[in-house]
């Protein structure tokens, strides 16, 4: 039976659910936009006082979605909520879900400090290669910083201080196993199954778990976004943000390519951890959208720490010499002797493969899910 895509009319099966609907109302009621099987973490958004103790607090109620003439197709599924991907929203949704009374289940790739087709983790980016790991690398990197305006205060070192980049990654990762432990643990708290392989969605009620098949009244796409690096000549050569948050040592120069908050975060982080540093920029200053005295400002600070900027320079190739140094191609030039090349260029949706288009989803040219 093919499903229909319909705006959906959403009927509530119980008086208890009527007054929960006018508590704790959904912002957005598009959330069924595309018929009543994908909802996005985005536009489901409950607003409790306080947040729910454990299921047993709660009468369980349901919500079924008609159709122009009233009728609803009735099934037996295996859970009221398959979530595909364990990051920040869907593992909230999840666990909301789930303490409202819902049976949950979510699947995720299994942990790997650097995400791909077939890795990623609970916690998602945030967590494993996003904001926590990223902070960890910034407190390492200040505190060269601190040694040298120390003296000014006293302070004096028989022998300069070095830096163990291998203790720093080996405490880094030992700390993203911890938390996406910690996440597998919220979730088996709140009653959620946990599934680890690559979802793909088959009809609008089934998902396909690495061979295995589970049924549920809604699916919820909650997979995130992948650091995106531009097609060019050389671009193999190139790494994201997941990989310099994970290399095995010390760049000694560095081209960074973009101008972003993300761009910046990681030329201060490897100027303080004593790489050469160089951003490449298209436009005439870093942070667009923000506000111009914060980019003047933060420009010039960096400079006086040693990062060298080159603006209004669009990378056009990447090339790889004999002894294994990179040479960055612009439109203005070609500057050599990098042992690391960094593009910080935006992120994409990571809904490749998923399978959303056989079933009738609409996705954006970079593959974002539409919202009708």
């Amino acid at each position: 039976m093919a499903a229909s895509l319909t705006n959906p009319k959403l009927t509530f099966s119980s008086p208890a659910f009527q007054s929960l609907y006018k508590r704790f109302p959904i912002r957005n009621p598009s959330f069924l936009s595309v018929g009543s099987f994908f909802i996005q973490s985005q536009t489901l958004s409950f607003l409790p006082l306080q947040p729910p103790r454990s299921p047993s607090h709660y009468r369980r109620f349901t919500a079924r979605a008609e159709s122009e003439n009233g009728s609803a197709e009735r099934r037996n599924y295996d859970f009221d909520l398959f979530t595909i991907g364990a990051g920040s929203g869907g593992v909230r949704a999840s666990r909301f879900a789930a303490n409202f009374g819902a049976s949950v289940a979510v699947c995720e790739l299994p942990f790997a400090t650097i995400s791909s087709e077939t890795a990623g983790g609970f916690g998602g980016t945030c967590v494993l290669r996003g904001c926590v790991p990223k902070k960890l690398l910034v407190y390492s990197s200040k505190y060269s910083h601190e040694f040298e305006e120390s003296g000014g205060f006293g302070w004096k070192y028989d022998v300069e201080p070095k830096h163990d980049w291998s203790i720093m990654m080996a405490n880094k990762n030992a700390e993203l196993q911890r938390l996406t432990g910690i996440y597998k643990n919220i979730l088996k708290n709140a009653g959620v199954t946990l599934i680890e392989g690559r979802g793909k969605v088959l009809d609008p009620h089934t998902v396909d778990v690495d061979g295995k098949r589970y049924t549920a009244k809604h699916i919820l796409v909650s997979v995130g976004g992948r650091p995106y690096i531009p097609d060019m000549p050389g671009s193999e050569y190139v790494i994201d943000s997941d990989a310099a948050l994970d290399l095995p040592s010390r760049p000694k120069k560095i081209a960074i390519v973009g101008g972003g908050y993300i761009a910046v975060e990681f030329a201060g982080i490897f100027n303080g951890l004593k790489s050469e540093v160089h951003v490449f920029i298209r436009q005439k200053k870093v942070l667009r959208g923000f506000d111009e005295e914060i980019r003047d400002f933060v420009a010039e600070q960096m400079s006086l720490k040693g990062i060298e900027f080159h603006t209004e320079e669009s990378p056009e190739a990447i090339l790889k010499s004999s002894d294994g140094s990179l040479s960055v191609r612009t439109n203005k030039g070609t500057f050599d002797g990098f042992s690391h090349v960094m593009f910080a260029t935006g992120r994409r949706p990571n809904t490749k493969n998923l399978g959303l288009e056989a079933v009738g989803v609409k996705m954006t040219k970079s593959g974002a899910i539409e919202l009708l």
